[in-house]
């Protein structure tokens, strides 16, 4: 039996009797939009999967038929030859996994280097290019102008062929007592490594947690005001170390270099390709950060400086409690792509032959004969470092948003 519903009188045709009933009609799931979209989505999904099969299990089956070994089983094997600069020790007869995980931590390494170095040198030219100083804002700006117009390739080059035209390590250069410049690096006074040191770094990250957590927990309460809890950290964050060296038995001794035959032993040495690559690194990507602090210092309405000083605040009040909050907020988004330039740049050293991840990966692949498996590794890896490094830089940001708001 057909079901029936009151239709509603119409205006136009005049009175019709209450009892008009209309056959109802069920919705149609064909025209219902979320439905479409799903069905929508899932056919595009299920044809880029088939895609994606079609593509491996046709390249597969060609490198088999051409006789090419697939797999990862090559990180097992034998790399037969040793890597220049290495954190961990080595020999010829290590497998090629750790030769990727040596190229690996050279990449972090020298990354971490030239993101501290760039964000500090960075700052300091940012804030010098609104100087009152006609001279030095000038100077600033035409420094700007120059290194982030010319190709971070050629500024590569350009110093690590500088670092080789230095005097050979008998007539090296001596800028400052037990620092040396020759063309086999730059070496210098590094403390000598105890397993009483740990403790003390320890101590040192524990000082600062405590100090972090005391200031999170005094805003907006009654008690200790942030800056006194912050001068109190700092001072816990040197006298705590120091007891725990104290009684720790770790020495303080650093190693100093000496030449001995044709270069320097002891200390720590920058390679000629090291030292290229984080100068070229820092002197590009400052003169990006420099203008990134400068947009975000000039995005702070100018009524608001003007309003600190009639209230009685010094310039460095000014800068650091009203315009620095407020710059951050604009320059922390830009900053984090930056900071992955920096990473990504960073596979440019294989011009110059340091051995970070690209360099000893295209090794790999021309000793195994295998590309595809090594190459996947490589963007994996830089993806996880991209993301890793724009998750805590998001994770600041929206911190820094709270604070503001």
């Amino acid at each position: 039996m057909s079901h029936f519903v009151r239709s509603a009188p119409s205006s136009r045709s005049g009175p019709i009797a209450e009892n008009t009933l209309r056959p109802a009609t069920s919705p149609n799931p064909i025209r219902n939009p979320k439905l479409r979209a799903l069905v929508y989505q899932l056919a595009f999904g299920l044809a880029v999967a088939a895609l994606f099969w079609f593509l491996v299990t046709n390249t597969l089956a060609n490198l088999q038929r051409q006789g090419i070994a697939t797999g990862f089983d090559f990180l097992n094997h034998q790399a037969g030859y040793v890597v220049g600069e290495s954190f961990i020790p080595h020999s010829a007869s290590v497998t090629f996994g750790r030769i990727m995980l040596i190229g690996l931590l050279n990449t972090i390494y020298v990354c971490s280097l030239a993101i501290v170095l760039s964000t500090v040198t960075g700052v300091l030219l940012g804030l010098a290019r609104l100087s009152s100083n006609w001279l030095v804002a000038r100077l600033c700006a035409a420094y700007v102008l120059v290194f982030r117009n010319v190709l971070l390739l050629l500024q590569i080059v350009f110093w690590y062929s500088l670092s080789r035209q230095l005097p050979a390590p008998r007539q090296a250069l001596e800028p400052v007592s037990g620092v040396f410049l020759s063309n086999r690096g730059m070496a210098f006074p590094w403390l000598v490594w105890h397993p009483g040191l740990l403790w003390v770094i320890a101590a040192l990250l524990a000082a600062i947690a405590a100090t972090f957590l005391a200031w999170r927990m005094s805003r907006g309460r009654d008690g200790p005001s942030p800056r006194s809890i912050l001068l109190a950290g700092a001072l816990g964050s040197i006298l705590l170390p120091a007891l725990v060296w104290r009684f720790s038995g770790a020495p303080l001794e650093f190693s100093v270099p000496s030449l001995q035959g044709f270069n320097f032993r002891g200390g720590l040495t920058f390679s000629p390709e090291l030292a290229g690559l984080l100068t070229a690194m820092v002197v590009y990507n400052t003169a990006f950060i420099a203008e990134i602090v400068r947009a975000g210092l000039q995005s702070v309405d100018r009524g608001q400086t003007e309003a600190a000083v009639a209230i009685g605040l010094r310039p460095m009040q000014v800068m650091r409690h009203v315009v620095l909050p407020q710059a951050v907020r604009v320059s922390v988004p830009p900053m984090i792509s930056q900071y992955l330039n920096v990473v990504k740049d960073s596979t440019l050293a294989v011009w110059i032959g340091y051995p970070e991840l690209v360099a000893v990966t295209a090794t790999a692949i021309n000793l195994t004969g295998q590309a595809l498996e090594p190459l996947f590794l490589i963007m994996l890896v830089y993806l996880a470092i991209s993301l890793t490094l724009s998750i805590l830089m998001n994770i600041y940001n929206s911190r820094t948003l709270r604070y503001a708001r």
